[in-house]
């Protein structure tokens, strides 16, 4: 294998902990070699290397609603209510706009330290609710969201085709999502023909949630993920769960393992409201947990067990979800500062290594990864997908090793990122993507349209 080029690093977290003087070999956009304790040697990467993350969970066209959702309506606030206001954002904005919304979505997360976005990607149709000439419209403009940001696409088109358990009609709200079968088999097929090619790509299934789809169509659905991930809402709101017991006499992660062949490909999203029979049968599954801390709270959720499942053994991502802020930072710190309120306890999601960081880090990437049918680590073989800290920060000062996760995690302020590689391409430098003042002006005038 001939060797493009070396980055070294003063420090990197490797797949058996802590390394100093790391060389990293790169070679077609992957690592071709790791040397430890090397005398400092051609490009200079930076102090502190970490593996990029995966974001398991994104509507990347949220992102542009975030901030206009947090007045006060008539009645109380909740999910439903968000829902609601997020429809009628949806009367507004084609394909450009939301390809301009999609890439600063995707610049943002890669800023934040994530290399991987797993799309949960429902905007299907027109405003009107027509089809598109191609199907594959909007994820075509997903796409090349992905390939002008150099983000590593996991692209889930989601079938939504009813407003409720038991295949109530959609209602009007929801006519830029509804699909059939033999349609939703088309689009799939459309998306594996639109990201054939493209680095680090794949391609999987979601049905949006239990209250979405039928039994019937439910069992449809993992055929067309083929090896490809399964990812699905499940269990998010209080009255997700009384609908369903209404409907089907058993609560929706119950539902879900007696009736679906949940196993490692699956990605249970939220799971607020779970049991622990519900969550030890995930565990038992292997599937994988997708959290999204940040919106969870800013919706009014509910906070999952974490820290009990991950003591049992349970796997789990995450995600950004409604992009309100995007970043690995702020989403593994909202996780283990939700648990610290429920539990009135410090340090809760620490394991061995009494590294709460280093255990949130750790969990969430390997997890994430299998949650989007990819690789992490920053190991031989692996793509080159590398993020560094901006060491010249002072919260940064004077610590090694699980004190620089802590402190990025805990005590950082945002932009504390200072550059990522994606397969062994600089995406990021100096904190900000290479074309951020591109994606930028083409968002702006996106949002003069939608909001104007």
């Amino acid at each position: 294998m001939t060797v493009d080029r070396t980055l070294w690093f003063e420090t990197a977290l490797l797949p058996d902990g802590w390394a100093d003087g790391v060389r990293i070999a790169l070679s077609d956009g992957r690592i071709a070699g790791v040397e430890t304790g090397a005398a400092r040697s051609g490009q200079a990467g930076g102090a502190v290397a970490l593996p990029g993350m995966a974001n398991v969970h994104s509507h990347a066209f949220q992102r542009a609603m975030a901030g206009l959702t947090e007045a006060r309506g008539p009645t109380d606030d909740d999910f439903w209510t968000w829902r609601e206001l997020m429809y009628r954002f949806l009367d507004r904005g084609g394909p450009d706009e939301i390809e301009a919304i999609t890439a600063l979505a995707f610049m943002e997360m890669l800023e934040g330290g994530f290399t991987r976005v797993a799309e949960f990607h429902y905007l299907h149709n027109d405003p009107a609710g027509g089809l598109y000439a191609d199907r594959a419209e909007i994820a075509g403009r997903i796409v090349a969201a992905a390939g002008e940001t150099g983000i590593a696409l996991t692209l889930l088109p989601v079938f939504y085709a009813h407003a409720g358990f038991g295949g109530q009609a959609p209602s009007h709200g929801q006519r830029r999502f509804i699909n059939d079968l033999d349609g939703f088999s088309t689009l799939v097929d459309r998306c594996r023909d639109l990201t054939a090619g493209m680095e680090g790509a794949g391609v999987g299934v979601a049905p949006h949630s239990l209250r979405a789809v039928t039994p019937d169509e439910l069992a449809a659905l993992p055929a067309l993920a083929g090896d490809g991930p399964i990812h699905i809402h499940v269990a998010e709101q209080t009255r997700e769960v009384e609908d369903c017991l209404a409907w089907s006499g058993a609560r929706p992660v119950e539902w879900l393992l007696a009736n679906a062949p949940v196993d490692a490909r699956w990605c249970l999203i939220h799971a607020t409201h779970v049991t622990e029979a519900e969550w030890r049968g995930v565990i038992d599954r292997r599937a994988v947990t997708g959290l999204c801390p940040v919106t969870e709270a800013n919706l009014g959720d509910g906070i999952f067990p974490a820290a009990a499942y991950s003591r049992a053994g349970g796997l789990f991502g995450v995600g950004t979800d409604s992009n309100v802020q995007i970043g690995v930072a702020e989403e593994l710190r909202m996780l283990e500062y939700s648990q610290r309120l429920g539990l009135r306890g410090r340090a809760v999601m620490a394991g061995p290594t009494r590294s709460t960081g280093r255990a949130l880090f750790e969990h969430a990437l390997a997890a994430g990864a299998q949650a989007c049918g990819a690789e992490a680590g920053l190991s031989v073989g692996a793509t080159a997908d590398i993020v560094t800290l901006d060491a010249g920060r002072s919260v940064f000062s004077s610590r090694r090793g699980d004190a620089l996760l802590d402190s990025w995690i805990f005590g950082a302020p945002s932009g504390s990122v200072a550059s990522v590689w994606r397969a062994g391409r600089q995406v990021v430098k100096d904190g900000r993507h290479v074309a951020r003042e591109r994606v930028e002006a083409r968002y702006r005038r996106a949002l003069a349209t939608v909001l104007g």
